[in-house]
């Protein structure tokens, strides 16, 4: 743990940056692929109506991604700042508060979502064959929502450690488990969107295995007791502060998406809701090497503000934006250049039309101000002001997304919501910039005193 941490509290930047991001890089990448995958397997295996609907149910499956976020982010955020500090003691504490809490939270989420499955997926704008479709997938999905929880808190505590490679390999395990299932149990065996639930949770039960492997075998990078059940309210508070702004994005998201698919099921068909969720699961796909990005700069951010190092903390945050930047820019250009040939990948013979394709290039059009968004997600928490994260996520929803998208499509149609999307992006980015700003000042200030 102390070479790591020197190496992080001591070396250039930009070499920190690059031994820590490119397999977290990878290793989301990989993550993400789950997601896009099961587009392109039930467009292709099975029809256009079933990736409808496993586009309108899967953002349900989120709020398992959120609460494993939650503690994943929270409790890792706290570990990166407890080896910069060298607190032993809630290191040792923390394994017990992170098993409590993915058997709590699965529990709570997995019985009422299975009984309601149907009632959520009608909620989220599932109607006809969609409804159906779209509840066989989501009940299946969310009985593996514990792997889903304990898997990613256990990987995102493995990033914090900076284990950015031993993180990667185990996504990547997962994921070519994934791969290999989801054609055997949809088309082979017949189970259809059931088959492409199970083909996940089962990459997921791996996912978990490896984490759980991991830390019971005692391969951390500080001592820990695995096996116990035992919460510490201390950490769990520490945790609910640090890693609420990333809950509360996981969770925005689904109300968004809520809105979105009723706004589509209103105004549109089933063929529009296919549309968008290609669409937004190419917006998605293209996002995973930021989310890669954000868990390197976290421990990197944290422990450097642990250790008081208040400017390369900040420097962190400026070369891991501009990095993810560089990265995005030319797949960006790619598919804002060849939409049709882009969107024909998840949704096969299909001419789309003029319109759709500049709706594609709207939507996507917000993509270089994410790397500046993202990352200030994942900084505010790793210097102790989640605060600002916080607000920034509730203001995204609920003043702007929600409100624009259940009135301008009234007015303007269904189109209005891809315009609608990206302005409100560019929105958020100017505002991020200024609250960074002002946060770069405050620990400027920190050092000076």
């Amino acid at each position: 743990m102390e070479q790591q941490r020197q190496f992080i509290l001591q070396e250039k930047m930009y070499k920190v940056m690059w031994q820590m991001s490119w397999p977290a890089v990878i290793a989301m990448v990989l993550y993400g692929l789950n997601n896009f995958l099961d587009g392109i397997f039930v467009g292709h295996l099975i029809s256009n109506t079933a990736l409808a609907a496993v586009g309108v149910a899967y953002p349900l499956a989120q709020f398992a991604q959120g609460f494993g976020t939650l503690i994943g982010t929270g409790i890792g955020s706290a570990v990166s700042i407890w080896i910069g500090g060298g607190d032993k003691d809630r290191l040792y504490k923390a394994m017990g508060t992170v098993n409590f809490l993915s058997i709590l939270f699965s529990a709570l989420i997995t019985i009422p979502c299975y009984f309601f499955a149907k009632e959520l997926v009608y909620m989220m704008g599932g109607r006809g064959d969609i409804l159906i479709l779209g509840t066989d997938y989501f009940r299946e999905t969310i009985l593996g929502s514990l792997f889903w929880i304990h898997g990613l808190a256990l990987n995102m505590l493995i990033r914090a450690e900076g284990r950015m490679k031993t993180a990667a390999w185990m996504i990547a395990a997962g994921l070519i488990a994934d791969v290999a299932l989801k054609p055997v149990l949809i088309d082979y065996f017949g189970w259809g969107v059931r088959g492409a639930a199970w083909a996940t949770n089962i990459s997921m039960m791996i996912y978990t295995a490896l984490g759980i492997w991991y830390y019971a075998s005692g391969k951390a990078s500080f001592n820990t007791r695995f096996w116990s059940l035992k919460k510490d309210n201390k950490i769990i508070k520490e945790a609910f502060s640090l890693g609420m702004p990333g809950f509360i994005m996981m969770i925005m998201i689904v109300i968004q998406n809520i809105v979105v698919f009723n706004v589509i099921a209103r105004y549109g068909q089933d063929k529009d809701i296919t549309f968008f969720t290609a669409v937004n699961r190419f917006y998605i796909v293209l996002n995973t090497p930021l989310w890669g990005l954000m868990r390197a700069l976290q421990p990197v951010s944290g422990m450097n503000f642990g250790a008081g190092k208040y400017e390369r903390s900040i420097s962190a945050y400026r070369l891991f934006s501009f990095t993810g930047l560089i990265i995005l820019f030319p797949f960006w250009f790619f598919v804002m250049c060849f939409p049709a040939d882009v969107l024909s990948l998840m949704i096969p013979h299909v001419s789309f039309t003029h319109s759709q394709l500049m709706d594609f290039r709207i939507y996507m059009s917000v993509l270089p101000a994410l790397p500046f968004i993202f990352m200030a997600m994942v900084w505010f928490p790793s210097v102790e002001n989640a605060k600002p994260a916080t607000i920034i996520s509730i203001m995204r929803q609920f003043i702007l997304y929600i409100p624009a998208l259940l009135f301008i499509p009234m007015v303007y149609g269904l189109r209005s919501i891809y315009l609608v999307s990206a302005v409100i992006e560019w929105i958020v980015f100017g505002v991020v910039l200024y609250a960074v700003g002002s946060n770069f000042r405050i620990l400027k200030k920190m050092k000076m005193d």
